[in-house]
């Protein structure tokens, strides 16, 4: 069988899922993808073809031959040759496009987050019907460099974890600025970039006992308490309106026996200290974008070993402490 995969929404999310399609199918998974939804498709009908060029424009390279365009997610989801679609719209959208397509039997990888409440999120978490996928987008568990820290800390090898602080801070997105502008829409950076280190946070070590936030929706910092884990884990994530500041995003994770430093600029992203020397550490090739759309395809196909990555229940838990985050930064303190 070859998975026929449908992106709806064509911004930069949207081209960076197309593009992570193509990608897979080019490296021989039995993957194609065939359409694109958009409601800036022009001069077509709902399930017409179209001339998708100016869509694809900028620094995302989509392969447009061949592939249909539809103006309406309904017309999409009612066709037989799709049968999974990632979903890369606005973030109000996402669970009402993701309940559609699970009741038209389709997988669905939907970016995230997958809503701004734990209810809304909880209510698709209930509809997943057996024998379907669907899978929020936590890209940092396929990030080369991130999955090696987190078998680290569990494997030992380095000795216990004593400290782990992760940073993602950037100017707010060039894009869609009305959208990101919008608090009560885009969650401010809490739920755009702090959502990732978040959840990070979950994959290696669980629920945190209590923590504490500082900041704002727009710039927060968290400390997170493990009572059986290590002394120091905070987190900071936050637009800076500063031109030129560029993204930076970034960790440090302190161990018995060495230092890891992480900085997503570096050719060698990952830098190990031991013994006196620090040395690269060898990680993957290929983006995160293209593991996980190949971890989301060989899960529709029933490929491999390995179970779900990432869990629409971890969509449930990281939006329930982003909640708590939230209401801390609004109230002025923590618990």
């Amino acid at each position: 069988m070859t998975l026929g995969v449908g992106v709806i929404g064509f911004g930069v999310m949207g081209r960076t899922h197309a593009a992570a399609y193509q990608a897979a199918e080019r490296a021989g998974l039995a993957v194609r993808l065939e359409a694109i939804c958009s409601r800036q498709v022009a001069g077509v009908d709902a399930g017409g073809v179209g001339n998708l060029t100016e869509l694809a424009a900028g620094d995302i390279a989509v392969e447009l031959a061949g592939l249909r365009a539809f103006r309406s997610a309904e017309a999409m989801l009612a066709d037989a040759r799709i049968d999974a679609v990632s979903i890369t719209t606005w973030t109000e959208s996402h669970v009402p496009l993701a309940l559609a397509a699970l009741a038209a039997g389709k997988h669905v990888l939907v970016e995230k987050p997958v809503a701004l409440s734990t209810l809304e999120v909880e209510r698709l978490a209930a509809a997943v019907p057996d024998g379907l996928v669907c899978m929020p987008a936590f890209c940092m568990r396929f990030w080369p460099g991130w999955p090696w820290l987190r078998d680290t800390i569990r494997n030992g090898s380095l000795g216990a974890l004593q400290s782990l602080q992760l940073s993602r801070l950037g100017e707010p997105p060039g894009w869609a600025q009305a959208f990101y502008r919008d608090l009560e829409r885009s969650g401010g950076a809490l739920f755009d970039l702090h959502i990732h280190d978040v959840d990070f946070v979950r994959w290696c070590l669980g629920d945190p006992a209590s923590l504490a936030s500082t900041g704002s929706r727009s710039h927060v910092t968290t400390r997170y308490q493990f009572p059986d884990g290590p002394a120091e884990v905070v987190a900071e994530g936050g637009h800076l309106a500063q031109p030129g500041f560029g993204f930076h995003m970034k960790y440090r994770a302190v161990f018995e026996d060495a230092v890891a430093d992480f900085h997503h600029s570096r050719e060698s992203p990952v830098l190990l200290t031991r013994d006196g020397a620090t040395t690269p550490v060898a990680l993957p090739a290929g983006t995160a974008y293209e593991a996980q759309a190949r971890h989301f395809i060989e899960q529709c196909l029933g490929l491999g070993s390995e179970p779900l990555r990432a869990t629409m229940a971890d969509a449930v838990a990281a939006t329930r402490l982003l909640e708590r985050e939230a209401e801390m930064v609004e109230a002025g303190n923590g618990e």
